[in-house]
């Protein structure tokens, strides 16, 4: 009998490690992008922040309703591997190829380098989602149990910071090692080396990964416009996708603006490379805290507990001008705070799947998953279109020493729009009350 129990706690562990470390492989290449993508347009490539802004933007958008497809596509998927499972694996290739087409921006006129931006960008935003929703779509696949779910998540979310700590310390180092004075061969060279790791570790959680299939009580065919008036009925949903949406928007907003505010502000290209550890190292503190959080609190309770704690880490920043001790102090609540937000997401988006087989009999995984990618990469488009517009109204110019209305635009895009957008991410969540009835939804779908 103990043998049986090491046995099955060993297997558990193998799946919460396989399933884990897919957002490792991810922020390899994700986390290049929300931290150097625009400053290596703008001061290695040398293209105008506004047209870079618009750019991201409109991609995004673009690419928001490609993910959408990919989350139908999903949920029709049956195959000999699951729903998701190939997608993982498989769709790494094309990620690599474009993550390092992304950086080599061909020498030509400043027109050619932006079409060059828009579709290798495109590119590589419709692999990503390509990879990444399917990770979030398998976890209802993976397991019935909400307990299970947040540490698989929290485990997900482990590697995710690890992955995200490594570009952000290692990224412009080594840069510099491999390009000398040559950023865009350096950059280069340096993703290129980050989206071949990908490829092989995405193949762990296709190797050691299982789905469940649905019981009988989940409708096997169903129509898309089903689907869709399936998931505007779903009112949990609803409450969270709009919260979230705040959630990503001031996220993106701290990260995309951290190399500038420190950089022009701060005055340290050290003290970026220094808080950008902190902002993604220190998250994972929150989310290793998180599952015992949710043993005393219900979920929507945690994720306004960690918004607070990060509004709070920006005010802290904000008041303490350029003091150290404020900025660590701060960066420190900012990213524990965001730790645990950002696991009881991917914990909580489960929940509305769970409450559509329940209510409807339609098994939403793939498009919540997708949707939910949508606003995330919609909070993006947004947030970056706005910096590129703050910075070319505040005149913001590479390698100069800023006017104080370039140095408003870069505190706002760091410090003030994420303090209203965490705000209203908090507001939102307060509506939020499947945690109430999920144990009542959760017997009577297993029974």
């Amino acid at each position: 009998m103990k043998q049986k129990v090491q046995s099955t706690s060993h297997q558990l562990w193998k799946e919460r490690l396989s399933y884990g470390i897919s957002d490792f492989a991810c922020n390899l290449v994700w986390n290049v992008l929300t931290l150097y993508m625009m400053f290596f347009y703008t001061d290695v490539a040398g293209i105008a922040s506004a047209a870079i802004g618009t750019m991201i933007m409109v991609t995004r958008l673009f690419d928001s309703f490609a993910d959408m497809f990919t989350g139908v596509i999903i949920d029709k998927t049956h195959s000999r591997w699951g729903k998701s499972l190939p997608y993982i694996f498989f769709g790494s290739f094309p990620l690599a190829i474009f993550g390092i087409l992304l950086f080599c921006v061909p020498n030509i006129s400043m027109n050619g380098k932006l079409i060059y931006a828009y579709i290798t960008y495109l590119g590589i935003s419709i692999c990503y989602g390509l990879v990444n929703i399917p990770i979030s779509s398998v976890l209802p696949n993976l397991t019935r149990d909400p307990v299970e779910r947040t540490n698989m998540s929290t485990v997900r979310m482990v590697f995710s910071f690890l992955g995200a700590t490594f570009v952000s310390v290692a990224t412009l180092s080594l840069v510099k090692i491999l390009g000398g004075a040559n950023q865009q061969k350096g950059f280069v060279i340096v993703m290129s080396l980050y989206c071949i790791s990908a490829i092989f570790i995405l193949y762990i959680p296709f190797k050691n990964l299982h789905e469940i299939e649905d019981t009988d009580k989940i409708k096997s065919s169903v129509k898309l416009s089903e689907s869709f008036h399936a998931l505007f009925k779903n009112k949990p949903w609803l409450i969270f996708a709009f919260s979230t949406l705040f959630m990503w928007a001031s996220n993106f907003f701290v990260q995309g603006s951290l190399v500038y505010y420190f950089t022009y502000v701060i005055g340290s290209t050290t003290q970026a490379a220094v808080v950008a550890g902190l902002i993604n190292f220190v998250p994972m503190l929150g989310t290793i805290v998180t599952p015992f959080l949710v043993k005393y609190m219900i979920k929507r309770n945690v994720f306004i507990l960690g918004s607070s704690l990060a509004g709070i880490g920006l005010l802290v920043m904000l008041f303490g001008h350029k003091g150290l001790f404020c900025i660590y102090l701060g960066s420190i609540l900012y990213a524990f705070g965001h730790g645990i937000r950002q696991n009881m997401y991917f914990s909580m988006q489960a929940d509305p799947v769970d409450y559509s087989r329940w209510q409807s009999g339609i098994n939403l995984s793939g498009l919540i998953s997708a949707i939910n990618g949508f606003i995330g990469k919609l909070a993006m488009a947004i947030t970056s279109a706005v910096t590129g517009l703050l910075l070319s109204w505040g005149q913001y110019a590479p390698h100069h020493i800023q006017t104080m209305k370039a140095i408003f635009a870069i505190k706002a895009n760091f410090i003030l729009l994420p303090f209203i957008m965490i705000i209203l991410s908090i507001i939102v969540m307060c509506f939020y009350n499947l945690d109430k009835i999920y144990s009542k939804i959760n017997v009577e779908h297993t029974n």
